[in-house]
């Protein structure tokens, strides 16, 4: 048995209920994992709340970091007592031990340790795909990215500093701003208290951006396409504010034939060997020191509910993790 978070109806915090499941045996192709620290992801409140529908009951959580118990025929990449990370579906991280596809399961190096690897897995991921994987970047372009001191946010003020790409990053407080800006931001907005929109073309001298990384959603979404040079390439990958209405495509072609797109990390890490290349990349950034991740908070499992109040009320910088 192993405590493990589940919803049974979609809803807020309360919605949530920690209960003892039978971990079982995995079968051909799946791993077994002890859970030593899983990770918080506003996708997990996305799943909660019914914007991204699961099928009830069902467990939440999408990476963790532990131990493989137990290995299904098939499984050559990892063995019982191997370390091991994942940013992988079906949820069902927040648990104490689960079954699960081995194939997104990622042998962790010795000299990353398993509370860093459960709060980078999925967020340094997503980085990777965002400046690798969707759009072509090369050293001198600029990108807009917005929260930019949470846990995706800081991972990407650091990727862009080592790879020589300007950031620009708003976020929601003076002292959020300047935690991007010790992590790499070239600069940093405080959207409360300036016209975001109005600073970016300063910054860019009326040329606008190369690319926007918005995980905001609805309330940046307008801005951010105003905040692109001609040609520019925006990419939607989240949805903190809401979903963005829908809208004309003929809006990108009057501010200057601009591109769009909306990824997930999942339609690239499906294939087990970009999986396996996207986090030995994410490994090499965090072991040659160019990215550090920051947690800035911890919640024991049980308390899993106070997590995701913080998470939605924004009063979270860095990476969250629940400990097991």
């Amino acid at each position: 048995m192993a405590q493990t978070v589940i919803i049974e109806q979609t809803g807020g915090p309360e919605a949530m209920a920690l209960v003892d499941r039978d971990v079982g045996d995995p079968g051909p192709g799946e791993i077994r994992i002890a859970h030593k620290a899983c990770g918080l992801n506003f996708i997990d409140v996305y799943q909660r709340t019914g914007l991204y529908p699961l099928d009830l009951p069902h467990a939440l959580g999408m990476e963790a970091a532990g131990v493989i118990e137990a290995v299904g025929e098939g499984v050559a990449h990892l063995k019982i007592g191997d370390r091991a990370a994942y940013a992988a579906i079906p949820p069902g991280a927040y648990a104490q031990a689960r079954v699960m596809p081995a194939a997104q399961v990622c042998p962790l190096p010795e000299d990353i340790s398993f509370e860093i690897a459960a709060a980078m897995m999925l967020k340094g991921t997503t980085v990777e795909y965002l400046f690798h994987r969707t759009t072509p970047l090369t050293r001198g372009d600029t990108v807009l990215f917005h929260a930019a001191a949470g846990g995706v946010g800081l991972i990407a003020c650091q990727w862009a500093r080592s790879e020589g790409i300007t950031l620009i990053g708003t976020a929601g407080t003076d002292e959020k701003c300047q935690l991007a800006l010790e992590h790499g931001a070239t600069h940093c907005i405080n959207y409360r208290t300036e016209d975001w929109v109005a600073r970016i073309q300063e910054l860019t001298e009326g040329r606008g951006v190369d690319v926007v990384m918005d995980s905001v959603g609805a309330d940046t979404f307008e801005g951010s396409l105003d905040s692109l040079k001609p040609l520019g390439m925006m990419i939607s990958f989240g949805n903190a504010s809401g979903p963005v209405p829908p809208f004309s495509l003929s809006v990108l072609a009057q501010k200057g034939s601009l591109k769009i797109t909306r990824p997930t990390l999942f339609a690239h890490s499906n294939d087990h060997a970009t999986c396996q290349e996207m986090a030995r990349h994410l490994f090499d950034k965090v072991q040659s020191g160019e990215v550090n991740i920051r947690i800035d908070q911890r919640f024991p499992l049980s308390d899993v509910r106070a997590a995701h109040e913080a998470l939605e009320a924004r009063q979270t910088t860095g990476s969250t993790i629940l400990t097991v």
